[in-house]
């Protein structure tokens, strides 16, 4: 499952102050015996809940020569157990009313359901089957393997914007594994076997690494004892070290420029090295995101105003940053020209608002607004349900605390302009970037183009 629009909610949300108090869930954790830690969010607005289980484990974790491994197995969890034929786990997810998915990331992996709250303990039943008895043969691997395949060459080779976005990654993490896709190389995934995947399944799929979030119409009392029950009695496992010590990216600019007879629009993305929530120093994550804001945020940014709105040179124009990462996180800048302008043009508009702000700085007031913005938008994500089970798995997941969710808001509402124009001279540095260019086949490239 493609999880863009997900990581963009989780990360807009993660730095959004809410209206009411500091807290924006309020869940309630507690840990089972066997390790397998549980986050309730209660929300009875509607008599239903989303289910959720995250493993700490990604496309990061995996092993040289056997990229898209992660992917491949979240695919496999769906082919059957012991007592589940293959598929059967979706079919009676639907004849219950509800819905299920999954989706892989470089940090973990998630698998989740949306039912009536009448139905909780069965998907709780059949998530924890599936946490231990699944059943992999060759004839239910390899034809998955085939599909795989076909995702990627669907989603990515069949799609220049999408092998840009790969391009440009593999080009700014260098030897660190957030450098290969999610999905995997081509060649190493056609290789992979049915022993790689039950090998990856018996390492890392039990409870001590894994996160059991259930958001909706459910209170703690009612949860812990099912928890218990069904969870509770699969063996805890020794899981070994996670990812890798490789190199944490480049440290010179490095451009992409790709040709396509399918591309019509020529497009420029730029992705700036940044420290994610953890490694960032006191404030700096939160004066971040404010800068995404201010930068790019939206309809009133300093990129969209200038480049869309004032100049006519771009059809969209943008910024955002993603925090939530084991690894090396990113700043990217994103535009797009309006026909008759050259992607030149716009890489020099784009550096110049990026080199007007980094000496000019930006204003308390500029910071306020953008504060304001997020609050703005913020106020709807108590409402939902499954939002906060996103926000709180992948956070968890990627080992940080409910703090890091739940106090957000006091955190951000601090951010001050100095802090902002700190944060944006540490981290927009060229020499800690990769440029990447989409261009028609007919249109020549500008090899070294202006920067910052």
């Amino acid at each position: 499952m493609a999880r863009a629009a997900f990581l963009g909610l989780f990360s807009f949300f993660l730095f959004t102050p809410s209206l009411a108090s500091a807290a924006i869930f309020n869940p309630e954790v507690f840990t089972l015996k066997n390790g397998l830690r549980v986050v309730v969010i209660p929300n009875p607005r509607i008599p239903a809940i989303t289910h959720m289980v995250w493993y700490k484990v990604g496309a990061m974790d995996e092993t040289p020569g056997k990229s898209g491994l992660a992917h491949f197995l979240e695919h496999l969890l769906f082919k059957g157990t012991k007592v589940m034929a293959p598929g059967e786990f979706s079919k009676i997810v639907a004849r219950l009313g509800g819905t299920d998915n999954a989706f892989t990331a470089q940090d973990f992996t998630a698998y989740h359901q949306t039912v009536a709250s009448e139905h909780l303990e069965r998907v709780m039943k059949m998530e924890a089957d599936r946490m231990q008895n699944l059943v992999l043969t060759d004839p239910i691997v390899l034809p998955e393997r085939d599909v795989v395949l076909e995702e990627r060459r669907s989603r990515f080779e069949n799609n220049p914007a999408a092998e840009l976005s790969l391009k440009v990654a593999e080009a700014l993490y260098g030897n660190h594994p957030y450098g290969k896709p999610v999905i995997g190389w081509a060649d190493e995934l056609e290789n992979l076997t049915t022993a790689d995947a039950l090998a990856f399944y018996r390492r890392y799929y039990a409870p001590n690494n894994a996160i059991l979030v259930v958001a909706g119409d459910v209170t703690a009392a009612k949860l812990r004892p099912l928890a218990e029950k069904i969870y509770g009695a699969i063996p805890r496992r020794e899981i070994g070290s996670h990812g890798t010590d490789q190199e944490d990216g480049i440290q010179e600019a490095r451009r992409v420029v790709m040709r396509s007879t399918e591309v019509r629009q020529p497009s420029f993305l730029r992705r700036y090295l940044a420290p994610n929530q953890g490694s960032a120093a006191a404030g700096e994550a939160q004066a971040l995101e404010v800068l995404a804001e201010i930068l790019g945020g939206g309809g009133t940014s300093r990129l969209y105003r200038q480049l869309v709105v004032e100049q006519k040179l771009a059809a969209a124009a943008g910024a955002y940053y993603d925090p939530v990462a084991r690894g090396p996180a990113s700043f990217s800048v994103y535009s797009a020209p309006v026909p008759g302008v050259s992607i030149a043009t716009i890489e020099a508009a784009v550096d110049a608002e990026i080199e007007k702000l980094l000496h000019q700085g930006v204003k308390e007031e500029d910071v306020a607004r953008a504060i304001r913005r997020l609050r703005a938008s913020a106020v709807y994500a108590r409402d939902s349900l499954d939002t906060g089970a996103q926000m709180l798995g992948a956070a968890l997941a990627v080992g940080l605390p409910v703090a890091a969710v739940e106090q957000w808001p006091e955190r951000i509402a601090t951010v001050t302009a100095a802090q902002v124009i700190k944060a944006a001279k540490n981290v927009l540095r060229i020499q800690r970037s990769a440029t990447g260019l989409l261009l028609p086949a007919e249109v020549p490239a500008m090899e070294n183009g202006p920067h910052p």
